[in-house]
This record gives C-alpha cells, structure tokens and sequence, in this order.
C-alpha cells in the first residue's frame, strides 16, 4: 500500500483535480482509481502519476489474476460535462506524447482514439500480456502509436484514450471451482458469442474459497447489468452454483442503479426524475 499511497499522492491536494474512488485486492492485483478534472489540471496530474507508477512497480517480479501489460495498465478519459468525446481524445493523445517522452513508456490508442479498428478493443492490444508484449511488437501492426517500438523493461506497455462510461460488475459464486466462473464468463462475454458489450473472465478468490465472473460492461445503456445479471444466475444453476453476491468496482453511473431497480421493483412508468439526489 505505500507504494499505491505515493502514486495517489499526485493527485491529492490538486487544483482542478479531484480523487473521487480508488479500489485494489490482492486477489486480482490491480487498482483502479476514479479522478474528476479539469483537461488541462488533469494532464499535468496524469503525466506525473504515470510516472510515479513507472518507478514504483516492476512487473518482472507482479503477479494477478487479471490480464495485464502495463504498470499503468490503461487510462482512459471519459467526458462527463461540459467536454466532448473529441476533447478527451485531444487530451488523451497529449497525456501519451509527453509522458512516453519523458519515461519511455510505449502507448496505445484505443477505443475513440484507435487509429485501426483492430486497436480499438483493449483485449486485442492487452493480449499476450507483459510477458509477451516485447514480441507481439516486432509485428508492424502493433507498433505503438507513441513512445519506444518496443516495452518499457519493468513498466510495460499503456493503452489511453477516450471512451465512454464503463461499469465495473463482478458476480461471486458459491464454489471454489474456477473452471466453472471461466465457463460462464465464456456464455456471457461478446467473443464468444455472448453480449455485444461484455468483457469477461473467471477469477478464482483464495481468500474467501470461491470464484468471481469478473465484468466491465462498456455500454450499460446497451448491456444492463439487471440482464447480465440473471444470465449469470440462470448459467450458473446449470452446475448447481449460487450467486452468493456482486460488487461494481470504482464509481457508476446513477442510470445504470435505476435501470436495474425499475427491472427487479417492476416499477410502472418511473423514470430517473422521480430520483429525490437529481433534483436537487
């Protein structure tokens, strides 16, 4: 944790900058941290906290659960209010400029800010992970968009760019078997056939003896969390498992809530006004 408090020390105490959520377990080895700003207090904070990242952690020597290839795995930047897709793009790009300048850390574009469609998903970029990164860029059509043709020595590989909200949901199982979470991820991920806009894979939690259906939903308006939900539920009574709980990982969107209390309430012609925190 002293290593992650000096990173998220950037951007404490900023102006413009503020450090809405952070989330870490030693499960999947990985945190996520949720910041609000404006564009250009946000770059001088980002350029800086990539940094830190660069210099503090070696992925020689870290193990996870979840897929990786960077120290600062992917940094997206989603338009809130009063920004457009295109000026988080714009932001994006400059954030990749300088620090690939100044750490010699390769960056990939991704989602909005693709330059080819096979760089839009981030599971395509990601794949082959750390270990097999140096390698997968000797091929010219994963030449970085910015930085060095080939990874950082301890650092890695990041994906940046613009992208809209996405929703963090993982299912936990009762049972400690993660062929099963991997079979189910399987049914419900796009890749394999599963929703339009689900990512997903089986995690094993050793330290509560189950497994996790780990989720980033990237369009909730799209793929509601409500039927990624009872999929998972109705998937899993195929091998005599139990949803024993959920958790949303870093911050979501209000809609995403009401979307699934509308569907398990059965609530006639309710609408997110009649939600008391919107009028105020």
């Amino acid at each position: 944790m002293k290593k992650l408090d000096k990173i998220l020390d950037v951007f404490r105490g900023r102006n413009n900058v503020k450090l809405l959520d952070y989330s870490s377990d030693e499960d999947h080895n990985r945190t996520v941290v949720t910041l609000v700003g404006e564009p250009a207090a946000l770059k001088v904070a980002m350029v800086e906290a990539i940094g830190k990242a660069v210099e503090l952690i070696d992925l020689i020597s870290h193990e996870g659960q979840h897929p990786r290839m960077g120290a600062v795995d992917v940094v997206p930047f989603i338009p809130i209010k009063n920004v457009t897709v295109e000026e988080a793009d714009m932001l994006a790009k400059e954030v990749a400029k300088e620090a690939s300048e100044l750490y010699g850390l390769p960056f990939f574009l991704y989602e909005k800010s693709a330059t080819a469609p096979h760089r839009e998903n981030l599971a395509n970029i990601r794949k082959g992970q750390f270990e097999g990164m140096a390698e997968k860029m000797k091929d010219e059509k994963w030449k970085p968009d910015f930085g060095p043709d080939t990874i950082h020595p301890t650092a890695g590989v990041t994906a940046i760019g613009a992208r809209m909200p996405l929703v963090a949901f993982n299912v936990n199982l009762s049972t400690n078997n993660l062929e099963i979470a991997s079979k189910i991820a399987k049914q419900v991920r796009h890749i394999n056939g599963g929703f339009r806009y689900v990512k997903a894979l089986g995690i094993e939690l050793e330290d509560r003896g189950i497994v996790q259906v780990s989720m980033n939903l990237t369009d909730y308006t799209k793929t509601s969390i409500y039927r990624v939900f009872e999929t998972i539920k109705m998937e899993a009574q195929r091998y005599g498992v139990n949803v024993v709980g959920s958790e949303i990982v870093g911050l979501v969107p209000l809609q995403a809530i009401v979307d699934s209390a509308d569907y398990y309430l059965r609530l006639e012609n309710f609408n997110i006004d009649q939600v008391l925190e919107t009028r105020l």
